[in-house]
């Protein structure tokens, strides 16, 4: 009965793949998150806005980093550094972002999911 409140990104509902990259998503009571799963040399308007058919990426994200570090630069030039333990938000205008380092990326989505990389 209550078997439909309980999913896993082992086993998602629905799996996003792009260059270096990939964002599973699962949804739970009307509710959808995602994981966000980037290489080493992933780039948001390389890798993503091809499919997106947007420059930069205009979507609202609510998060925690998981592991790996990542940028969040926006148009205006100013730029977030997301890493390990960070809750981040970022608000719907225009923005880019990229791995650093050589570990990969991995951040849960709790807002914004269900726009991501469409």
């Amino acid at each position: 009965m209550y078997g439909d409140l309980i999913k896993y990104f082992d086993s998602p509902d629905e799996v996003r793949e792009f260059p270096k990259g990939r964002f599973e998503v699962v949804t739970v009571n009307g509710t959808t998150i995602g994981r966000a799963t980037y290489q080493p040399g992933w780039k948001w308007s390389r890798d993503v806005a091809p499919t997106a058919k947007t420059a930069l990426c205009e979507v609202e994200h609510l998060g925690l980093v998981i592991s790996g570090s990542a940028v969040a630069a926006y148009a205006d030039g100013s730029r977030v550094e997301l890493r390990p333990g960070c809750v981040f938000y970022i608000p719907p205008v225009p923005h880019d972002s990229w791995v650093v380092g050589d570990e990969p990326y991995v951040s849960i989505h709790l807002q914004g999911a269900q726009h991501y990389t469409k």
